[in-house]
């Protein structure tokens, strides 16, 4: 299925795409691919955001997992999207691709704090802007992150780059059978429990109706197939 004309998108990343082959961590030679990819993109005429999680350096549900106070594991885990955002903006210049990163924790030195308007202002300028620090509050993931975002600077989807191609009935790398759906409600995404984003996201993309695409990021140029209708993705709507 084809995406309606768009004209402005956030393309959220989980933080483990960043790792590449490695085990953990930010891999360059990868991250510089992502650049690429978003670079083509970007060449069509699209304004992009950019929210990436942190995966790759701290994950606070897991810090709290064992035994550390969650809130105090959350802002780690904020911390460690910062990281990942400055680490993709540097690819994104050395290719030549105007960028700005606004920071939901607010750390002049490094970036700027969130302000909608300029971070609209950017856009059309035809720079793109990585949002981190998520919402900038414990007990919210970067999912929530990307949909506030995505809401907030109006934009026409939330594409979310993953390693799986979709969104399946069940896990598919446990289950060989499982079943990939080409369009899925958001209601049935909620009660079904299908994984795709956690359910405060995919409720407030449903609220304000914004698309949610899935698709792998790991397979080159797959960005722009999905972004032409050739590629392999899943597209959460309304019914």
């Amino acid at each position: 299925m084809a995406l309606p004309p768009m004209k402005r998108v956030l393309l959220k990343l989980s933080g483990e795409v960043l790792m590449g082959s490695q085990q953990f961590g930010i891999d360059p030679a990868f991250v510089a691919e992502l650049a690429q990819e978003v670079k083509a993109a970007k060449e069509t005429g699209l304004q992009i955001c950019l929210v990436i999680g942190g995966g790759n350096i701290f994950r606070g549900m897991a810090g709290a997992a064992q035994g550390m106070d969650r809130a105090q594991a959350d802002y780690m885990g904020m911390l460690a999207t910062v990281m990942n955002a400055l680490a993709m903006q540097n690819a994104l210049e050395q290719i030549g691709v105007s960028t700005r990163v606004q920071s939901a924790v607010q750390m002049d030195q490094v970036c700027e704090p969130v302000i909608r308007r300029r971070a609209e202002r950017h856009l059309e300028k035809g720079r793109v802007v990585i949002f981190a620090a998520g919402v900038g509050a414990p007990y919210f993931t970067t999912d929530s992150g990307a949909a506030l975002r995505a809401a907030e600077m109006k934009c026409d989807a939330l594409l979310k780059g993953t390693s799986v191609d979709g969104v399946y009935d069940s896990d598919p790398k446990k289950n060989g059978g499982a079943k990939r759906f080409d369009t899925v409600t958001y209601d049935k995404v909620l009660a079904d429990n299908l994984k795709v984003m956690d359910a405060s996201a995919v409720a407030l993309c449903r609220d304000n109706g914004i698309p949610i695409v899935v698709f792998s990021i790991r397979e080159k140029g797959n960005l722009a197939r999905v972004l032409s209708g050739t590629g392999v993705q899943t597209i959460v709507q309304g019914s």
